[in-house]
């Protein structure tokens, strides 16, 4: 099944909203770079992730932060499309960085590009407070199954 971004954001699939975060996560990398879960779902996915902290020497986001909030976003989404027993991997991600940020929030939304049954492919806009966009970045994942 191919999906647009403008398809997937029509789609009336229920989206859980999860302002605490999944279990899980303590002691990850989506806990030391302070990214908090907005909303999961198969089409779509957001998350905010603070700068302070995230940054390199010169004040700015760290470009790697732009990349692990995309990844995050991007895999949560694919796992909620994956579904129970399987689990999904990146195996290929790119981004773009459009402007640098010092402060605030950024907030990366993954839209469904492709969602089949082995791979699922979104694109992630990462956007500082004021929307504009800071980075663009393609991830896709292979779902395979859960091993036990």
């Amino acid at each position: 099944m191919t999906d647009t971004p403008e398809r997937a954001e029509q789609d009336p699939t229920p989206v859980a909203v999860v302002p605490a975060g999944p279990p899980g996560i303590e002691g990850t990398l989506i806990e030391r770079m302070g990214i908090t879960l907005v909303e999961v779902g198969a089409r779509r996915t957001v998350a905010t992730m603070p700068v302070a902290g995230n940054t390199q020497p010169f004040g700015v986001l760290h470009g790697g932060a732009s990349a692990v909030l995309a990844e995050t976003v991007g895999s949560f989404a694919a796992q909620a499309h994956a579904g129970p027993g399987r689990v999904a991997l990146g195996i290929e991600l790119s981004a773009s960085h459009h402007r640098s940020v010092r402060d605030g929030l950024v907030t990366g939304t993954a839209s469904a590009l492709h969602l089949g049954s082995s791979l699922a492919t979104y694109q992630v806009v990462v956007q500082d407070s004021a929307g504009r966009a800071v980075c663009t970045a393609r991830l896709t994942c292979m779902l395979v199954d859960a091993r036990t």
